[in-house]
């Protein structure tokens, strides 16, 4: 899955993240990384509004367990259970969240159990990001339900 079909994606099927301007900068394996400018994101105090800031971390996290099940051609409903958000300072500007497991030791253990009992539990880590600086970080909780096998995946990392 490229950037630009996952970009279409989240635009089509969460409408919230073309509101905000969401871009996807990085669709891989490892992470993936969303840029959103501060314009349509803008809080009172002419920052970044915390809801804005979560939201791209939550739709990082997301986007990369979209992303690995879609290329490992695993189709499910996948929807976040609960999270954690750290805001550790103003963003005055365009602002990223890049995506990682928490423990990427656990992708196999996660996609056996979905298989065998069509439903999993993961954990991914956003960081994000202001002017190269870790401005706040997310820890979400992910539950995907339901298996199926895909008939054909022609998404690639």
């Amino acid at each position: 899955m490229t950037p630009l079909e996952l970009q279409a994606y989240l635009h089509t099927h969460i409408p919230l993240s073309a509101a905000m301007q969401v871009e996807v900068v990085k669709a891989g394996w490892e992470n993936v990384l969303l840029r959103a400018p501060l314009a349509p994101n803008i809080n009172h105090r002419e920052t970044v509004f915390g809801g804005s800031a979560s939201a791209l971390s939550i739709l990082a996290a997301w986007s990369l367990l979209h992303l690995r099940l879609r290329v490992s051609g695993v189709t499910t409903r996948l929807v976040i259970q609960s999270n954690r958000m750290d805001y550790l300072q103003p963003i005055a500007g365009s602002f990223s969240a890049r995506s990682s497991l928490e423990d990427a030791d656990q992708w196999p253990a996660f996609t056996r159990l979905l298989k065998r009992r069509g439903r999993a539990r993961l954990v991914v880590s956003a960081d994000l990001l202001a002017e190269g600086e870790v401005a706040g970080s997310l820890s979400g909780e992910f539950v995907a339900l339901g298996y199926e096998k895909a008939t054909t995946c022609t998404d690639s990392t």
